[in-house]
């Protein structure tokens, strides 16, 4: 397939500006941008969902420049209900300088940064040089400026779209940029972009939107309970994000290997095949979280997330470092504990079982287990030499309850 027709059988695109970009991405060498505002030092997964466009692109020939926005940034572009909350500029250059080393060493494309060139913008310069092109009416006619009218936008939001516009008359003037790539939410802002440079210097840009990725729930793809899945792997582990796309929707998981790997037409198709013919195997599931792991962090942390999810599902810790240890139990049960205390003692004062019968009961049943070994003793002392790495213990209370503890 050509670059067009793979990008629509993804169901990567969602509005083009002109027809003419199909025969652009066919058969030309576009230089085009993708941006993101630092509102952290990491990108999140729905970030990667956006900008592993720049990389397909690429492998069609044409040229990425990654924008991050430190001048954007220090705005914020509105949300739909309500103003964006500020951060300082401290914050801010400081999510640029993560961001943009993590941009290129997940992507490998030129970085840069809108402040380099709005910084040194006057206020009067700003007004006569840009914004006396864009027609007021123009901009309450954007979707996001529209529906924040009732409740209310202020001239920072509302001015936003003009300094994006503004970018991308900018990177073409300075890299050559006629193409613009976003999520379907930046389209107000492209075509605000096309409509400066077509008055400013008589000259065509284009603009490409892709569809927001979803979860089955009609939620923005990463985002659970309002908590973004880092693509840095010290704030979200590899083995993380495994559990979170091994447990992917089955109805999402084909449209998610379509958007969010390299995987071919033919290849994709088969998984669907196998996986609708026995969706018990997480076939596609398994193929998701390789592509998109291996891709982000390489084969070795693909490796170590399947270890630790298998050494979890059979009990079998011990296999475990202690780094294995705190990712695969990052959100367990967690106690301090006194070397040499007794086991019924750890069980009792710690919630574990809700009294000595109780936990006597467990410990006959075979129920407790330490490091993946039943015990059965009530006066067993904690010790050390229990820990692995001498520092940590896994407690499981039958099949699922498990619990750490930490020795002092």
């Amino acid at each position: 397939m050509k670059c067009f027709e793979d990008l629509v059988w993804r169901g990567l695109i969602k509005d083009i500006s002109s027809p003419e970009l199909e025969n652009k991405l066919n058969n030309e060498s576009l230089t085009f941008y993708i941006g993101t505002d630092p509102t952290a030092d990491s990108m999140h997964i729905g970030h990667f969902s956006s900008f592993l466009i720049a990389t397909r692109l690429a492998k069609y020939g044409h040229k990425p420049v990654l924008l991050v926005g430190g001048a954007t940034g220090l705005i914020g572009d509105p949300k739909p209900s309500q103003e964006r909350q500020m951060i300082t500029k401290e914050e801010v250059n400081k999510n640029v300088e993560g961001l943009t080393k993590q941009a290129k060493k997940i992507f490998g494309f030129e970085v840069v940064n809108n402040y380099d060139w709005i910084k040194d913008i006057g206020t009067i310069d700003f007004l006569r040089d840009y914004g006396k092109y864009i027609n007021v009416n123009y901009m309450l006619d954007k979707d996001i400026i529209s529906r924040r009218l009732e409740t209310g936008i202020t001239f920072c939001e509302f001015a936003y779209t003009l300094l994006q516009g503004l970018d991308f008359v900018h990177l073409n003037e300075t890299k050559g940029v006629t193409l613009q790539v976003a999520g379907s939410d930046q389209w107000g802002n492209i075509t605000t972009g096309i409509e400066l440079a077509r008055k400013m210097k008589n000259t065509e840009l284009f603009g490409m939107t892709m569809p927001l990725v979803l979860d089955a729930n009609g939620v923005k793809f990463g985002k659970t309970e309002g908590n973004a899945l880092w693509l840095d792997k010290d704030k979200t582990s590899s083995y993380e994000l495994y559990q979170y796309l091994i447990n992917t929707d089955d109805k999402c998981v084909i449209d998610y290997l379509k958007k969010l790997t390299f995987l071919t037409k033919e290849e994709i198709e088969s998984l669907e095949k196998e996986h609708f013919e026995a969706p018990e195997r997480r076939i596609a599931q398994k193929a998701l979280a390789k592509e998109v792991i291996t891709f982000l962090h390489g084969e070795e942390e693909f490796d170590k997330a399947i270890k630790i999810s298998e050494s979890l599902f059979s009990g079998n810790v011990k296999e475990l470092s202690l780094s294995e240890i705190e990712q695969g139990f990052k959100d367990v049960p967690t106690f301090e504990i006194e070397e040499n205390v007794s086991l019924i003692d750890v069980l009792t004062n710690n919630g574990i079982t809700s009294s000595r019968r109780e936990a006597r009961e467990f410990l006959q049943a075979g129920s407790i287990t330490l490091n993946g070994d039943k015990v059965s003793d009530e006066n067993m002392p904690i010790t050390k030499d229990l820990a692995i790495e001498g520092k940590v213990i896994v407690l499981r209370r039958g099949k699922k309850k498990n619990y750490i503890l930490k020795l002092k």
